[in-house]
Parts: C-alpha cells; structure tokens; sequence
C-alpha cells in the first residue's frame, strides 16, 4: 500500500477522484474526460502547491517515505560496476554503513553511505543505518584506500544518528566519529558527501567532511533529530514540529545559513516518485564536481577544505 502524509491528503483525494470518474466513464461508455481534465489540472496545482511549501517537519517526514531510494538504489542507479568492500580489520564488518570501488560516467571513485533497509528483516540486519564505531573505522579504511590509489570518495549520508548502545560507547564511538572528522579533513583526494535522507548528529557527520557538501531537496541535516529535541526540551515528543522549525535542518535553511554548498533537486513529490530522474540528478552534480575537484593539487584540496569549514564558526575560549 502506498504511503501517503497527512499532507497529502488534498492530492490523494482528487487522485481518488480521478480513478473514480475514469472507472465511471468506461463503466457507462460516457465521455467524461473534460471533467478529468479538469480534475488532473486541479491535482498538479495542488501538487505544486503542497510540494513547494513543505514544514521543516514535512521535510522530516518525506526523508523517512519508506519507498526513497537508499544508498544502494543509488549505487545501482548511477555506477556502471561496483564492488562492495567489508570490515574494518579490527572488530567486525558494521552493514549499518556499505562502501566500495565503483565507475560512475567513466570516473573511479570509492563510494561510501548508509544503508537502512526496505523491509523490517533487512532494517534489523542492517542496524537501521545506525552505525556503531566499526562502521565508522571501516569507512575510514576505505577513504584511506582511495587515497592510496588516487581516486575521489563520494559518501551518501542517510542515518538517525550512529547506534547509541552501551557497547557502541565502550569501544569508542566518539573517538571513531572524532577520528573520521580529522582524517577527512585532511584527505588528499577529493571529497563530495551528499544527504540522500536523514542527516542526524553525528552519525552522519562521520561521513560528512567534504569539498563538497550538498543535501537532496526533500532532506534534513542537524544536530539532533526533532522528536529528540522535543523530548529534551518539553519532555514529550509533542512539540516535534516546533523543534524541527527551530532547528533550521531544511535543505534551504542549511544553505541559507553557509553549512552546505547547494541542493539537488528532486522530482516534485519526492524522490520515490521517480527515483530514476533523482538519481540522474545525483550523478551529475558528481561528475560536475569530480571534474573541477581533479583539477586542483592536493595541498590546494586540503586547504580549502579545512577554510570552508573554519568560516562556519568561531571559537571564544
């Protein structure tokens, strides 16, 4: 059964509309296409006008849809070969995050994200994209490895937050994530980290250090997710869509406010709506990048990466 958001209510309404007049019409051998007309024409109006006014809340739930594409309807989408790379020679392999060599429009690159799953048996084999420390130390082990061999790394960030178990803190989550932000930073190959979903704390910053960093239309990016805020500040989840407006994590807020460099366009509806046309986008807003990125020396890669992120903020000791 298709998802459908309270939202949008209004065009799932004249969609059943519409299937009812056309059921009429071959029903009864009446010609009533002026009136579907009239109806579709109504429904794209309504479309955009839910579509291009969505709530930092909206915005939240459109990155949850169960039907958006993941990390590996991506990579099946835009790479022509990819080879999937596992553990973190130290604990284990974490499926929570997934990364391997891949060609996309003739460029090598190592690709790296998180992976949820579609259905409840994958979701818990795959931890619900929420990674814990290996998870972290294996995408490490992979940048390294394309740093080795000269090639960029594209991440697709999409996770609740990074596993907050008991066991993940005893084997040092935060120094892993730490660890990630540094060498990343300091990365001699190109780097492009997009939000393909949810972009919370510091799961996803973990992967998140790049040349370029860039979010999907119907995506969010924060600190904290909006029913954890909620609950902080109000102790109840009620207030969630007031804290998702506080937080500013809408694609248009994080590039109004500096923190990204630009937002990739998603076929109206979301990207489960076409994800053929959202992958399209995907792909060449990475090849645009990966050819202007090539062009500069290491030394100038690393200087302007760790300067983008220096002029976010400040410290007063």
């Amino acid at each position: 059964m298709e998802t459908t958001f309270d939202f949008e209510k209004p065009i799932a309404d004249l969609q059943t509309q519409i299937e009812k007049v056309q059921q009429v019409s071959e029903k009864t051998k009446v010609d009533m296409s002026a009136t579907v007309k009239e109806l579709e024409e109504k429904l794209a109006q309504t479309k955009l006008e839910v579509y291009h006014n969505l709530t930092g809340w909206q915005k939240v739930q459109m990155s949850r849809h169960p039907e958006r594409p993941q990390t590996f309807d991506y990579i099946e989408m835009i790479c022509d070969d990819f080879v999937e790379l596992h553990g973190d020679r130290t604990v284990r392999d974490d499926k929570a995050i997934v990364g391997g060599f891949a060609t996309i429009g003739g460029e090598s690159v190592m690709v790296i994200g998180h992976q949820k799953g579609k259905n409840t048996k994958e979701r818990q084999y795959r931890n619900f994209g929420m990674a814990n420390p290996e998870g972290y130390r294996k995408a490490l082990r992979l940048m390294k490895m394309a740093e080795k061999f000269n090639k960029p790394v594209v991440t697709l960030i999409d996770t609740m937050g990074a596993y907050p178990g008991l066991e993940a803190e005893e084997r040092g989550q935060g120094e892993a994530i730490a660890r990630n932000l540094l060498e990343m930073s300091i990365l001699k190959v190109p780097i492009i980290c997009i939000v393909i979903g949810e972009g919370a704390s510091g799961g996803a910053l973990g992967i998140g250090i790049g040349d370029r960093v860039y979010m999907m239309d119907n995506t969010w990016y924060s600190v904290i997710s909006p029913e954890s805020c909620s609950s902080i500040l109000w102790r109840t989840w009620d207030y969630k869509e007031k804290a998702a407006e506080a937080l500013k994590l809408r694609a248009e807020d994080m590039l109004g406010n500096g923190l990204i460099d630009g937002i990739i366009e998603e076929p109206l509806g979301g990207a489960h709506q076409n994800p053929l046309v959202a992958a399209e986008n995907v792909k060449s807003r990475i090849l645009t990048d990966l050819t202007q990125l090539k062009a500069k020396d290491a030394d100038t890669l690393v200087a302007e990466r760790i300067m983008k992120f220096s002029k976010m903020g400040v410290v007063v000791e």
